[in-house]
C-alpha cells in the first residue's frame, strides 16, 4: 500500500502519493491573491496587506523543502536562521510541525549541522526534503545524512520508541545534552547512511522517502568530492530501503550506479503498482530511469540486494558521445543525471534529465517509459530541468530550469503550448482546480490555465515577497506556497 493521505484533501507526502505526480482534484483555488507587505523594516508581514491568505509562518532565511500536510497538520523543512526557541542558535536545520488550521508551532526538530561545510552539509542550507506522513509517523531525510522517523505529536504525549536521546541529538557529538521540552520532536528511530551505508553526501543530503507497506524506499545522497574529481565512496548504494518499524536496512541496490555517478544523487523514488507489475522507479545519478522489484534478495555475502527489473537511458547517444569522444558532464550539450522525481500516470513513467543549478542551463529530454522499460516517446526541445512534472486529464506539464513551462499529450508528446515564465525555475509544477502552478527564482507564483490552448494572455503572476525555490502544494482546499522566507497558506478568506 502507498503513504495514504490521513484526510480526504490531505497531502501526506511529496507527490501527494506514490506516484509522485504532481496534480490533484482540489477545487475552489483562489488566484486573486495578494501576498501582502512587509511591515517596516522587519521580516513581518502585514496581514492587513494581504488577500486571500488564511495565515503566514515565518521560516528562515532558506526554504527548499515541501511542505506535506496530513491529520491537521503541516510539516516544512528550513533553516535556523529566525529562531523559533532561543536555546537554538547558529546554524542549524529546522522541520516544523505546524497547526494547519492556524500557522502555529506545535513541535520542531532542530538539528546541528554536519560540520563539513559545502563539502557534505552546505550552510544554511536547512532541510531539503518533504517529510513523508502515515498514521502518527513522520519519515524524512535530515542534513546529517540519516533516515529518521517521527511521532507525529512530538514530545508533547512523552518520548516513545526505543530512542530516548533527543536531547544529545540536538546539542550534537560532543556537547552537553539539551533539555528535551514539549514543543520538540519525538525521535522514534534514526539511521545514518554514512555509518550503514558508507555513503559520501555531496553538498547536502536530499530526497523525499516513500513508505510502502513496511518499507521506506530513500536515495542516499551519495556523491562525487569537493573538487568533483573522485566519487569517495564508490561501493555505497545509492538506493535503500529500510524497515518503517524499526529503521533497519532490508535492501540496497547492487547496479553500481555509485560507479557511475555524474555529481550526486537526489532523486526522491517513485512506485509503479499495476495488476501486473510492482515496480520501485528510480532516477539515476548517471542519467539512466532504474526499476527495482519490491524485494530484496541476499547474495552470496549475506547483502540483502534489490533485483534490477530494467534501465532505460534518459540521455540520448548524441549527449554522451560525439565523433566517439566521450561528451564532459556539466558541458551545456554534455549528459545530465535525473533530477526532479520520476512521475507515474495511467502505467506510463515520465523523467526528464537535469543538473545542479550552479552547473546552468543545457540541453534536456523529457522521456515517456512504458512499465517494461520501453520508450513510448520523448521530447528533446525541453532545457536541463530539476522539477518534477504534473499529468492531469491527459495533459503533461513540465518546467524547466530556464524558466519555461511545457504543455504536452501525455500519450503522445505532442507539443501544445511552450510558457515563458522569465526566471529561472527551480520547483515543481501544480495541477489543481483547472490550473497549473509554477514558482519562480524571482518570486513570482505563475498561474495559468491547465488546458491545451495557449495560455498568453491568461497568465496570473504574484509577487510573493522573495524568491521561490520549493514547490506549491494544495491541501484540504488550500494552497501553501514556501518561499525562502515564509510559508503561505492561500484560500478564499471570504468563505
Amino acid at each position: 500500500m502507498p503513504v495514504l493521505a490521513q484526510g480526504p484533501g490531505d497531502w501526506p507526502q511529496w507527490g501527494r502519493d506514490m506516484t509522485r505526480n504532481m496534480a490533484s482534484k482540489e477545487t475552489g483555488i483562489p488566484t486573486d491573491i495578494v501576498a501582502g507587505k512587509f511591515k517596516g523594516n522587519t521580516e513581518e508581514i502585514d496581514m492587513a496587506t494581504t488577500k486571500n491568505i488564511k495565515w503566514i509562518a515565518k521560516l528562515g532565511s532558506q526554504a527548499y523543502g515541501n511542505p506535506t500536510v496530513a491529520d491537521g497538520k503541516v510539516y516544512v523543512g528550513t533553516n535556523n536562521d529566525t529562531p523559533r526557541d532561543p536555546r537554538f542558535k547558529g546554524d542549524r536545520c529546522t522541520v516544523y510541525c505546524l497547526d494547519e488550521k492556524t500557522g502555529d508551532l506545535i513541535w520542531q526538530l532542530n538539528i546541528p549541522k554536519l560540520g563539513t561545510g559545502k563539502v557534505s552539509d552546505w550552510e544554511f542550507l536547512g532541510i531539503c526534503s518533504s517529510p513523508a506522513v502515515e498514521g502518527n509517523r513522520v519519515y524524512l531525510a535530515t542534513n546529517l545524512c540519516e533516515i529518521i522517523c517521527l511521532d507525529t505529536e512530538g514530545m508533547a504525549n512523552g518520548n516513545d520508541g526505543e530512542f530516548q536521546d533527543e536531547g544529545q541529538y540536538m546539542a550534537g557529538k560532543g556537547n552537553e545534552p539539551m533539555e528535551v521540552t514539549a514543543t520538540d520532536a519525538d525521535i522514534i528511530w534514526v539511521t545514518n547512511m554514512i555509518d550503514e551505508c558508507g555513503v559520501f553526501p555531496h553538498n547536502i543530503t536530499s530526497c523525499s522517502v516513500l513508505v510502502v507497506g513496511d518499507k521506506v524506499w530513500t536515495s542516499t545522497s551519495n556523491g562525487v568530492d569537493y573538487g568533483h574529481v573522485e566519487t569517495p565512496a564508490p561501493n555505497a548504494p545509492s538506493l535503500i530501503v529500510l524497515d518503517k518499524k524499526t529503521g533497519a536496512l532490508i535492501g540496497e541496490e547492487g547496479s553500481g550506479l555509485s560507479q557511475r555517478i555524474f555529481h550526486s544523487n537526489w532523486s526522491s523514488p517513485a512506485y509503479l503498482k499495476t495488476e501486473t507489475t510492482e515496480l520501485c522507479i528510480f532516477g539515476g545519478p548517471d542519467g539512466v530511469l532504474y526499476a527495482f522489484k519490491p524485494d530484496a534478495v541476499e547474495d552470496e555475502e549475506g547483502f540483502l540486494i534489490l533485483q534490477e527489473a530494467w534501465r532505460y537511458d534518459c540521455n540520448p547517444p548524441e549527449y554522451r558521445m560525439k565523433d566517439g569522444k566521450p561528451l564532459r558532464y556539466a558541458t551545456r550539450k554534455g549528459p545530465s543525471e535525473v533530477l526532479g522525481t520520476p512521475i507515474i500516470s495511467d502505467g506510463l513513467i515520465y523523467a526528464v534529465i537535469g543538473q545542479d543549478p550552479e552547473h546552468g542551463e543545457g540541453i534536456g529530454n523529457l522521456t515517456c517509459i512504458d512499465e517494461n522499460g520501453k520508450k513510448v516517446w520523448e521530447y528533446r526541445d525541453i532545457n536541463r530541468s530539476l522539477s518534477t512534472m504534473s499529468v492531469s486529464d491527459g495533459l503533461l506539464f513540465a518546467p524547466d530550469y530556464s524558466g519555461f513551462l511545457y504543455c504536452l499529450d501525455a500519450k503522445t508528446g505532442e507539443l501544445y503550448w511552450k510558457y515563458d515564465t522569465s526566471a529561472h525555475i527551480w520547483g515543481s509544477s501544480l495541477v489543481a482546480d483547472g490550473k497549473v502552478f509554477v514558482g519562480t527564482e524571482d518570486g513570482f507564483l505563475t498561474i495559468l490555465p491547465a488546458v491545451k490552448e495557449s495560455p498568453e494572455g491568461k497568465a496570473k503572476e504574484i509577487d510573493m515577497t522573495t524568491p521561490m525555490y520549493s514547490s506549491p502544494i494544495v491541501a484540504n482546499g488550500v494552497l501553501y506556497v514556501a518561499t525562502q522566507t515564509h510559508l503561505f497558506a492561500i484560500a478564499d478568506t471570504s468563505k
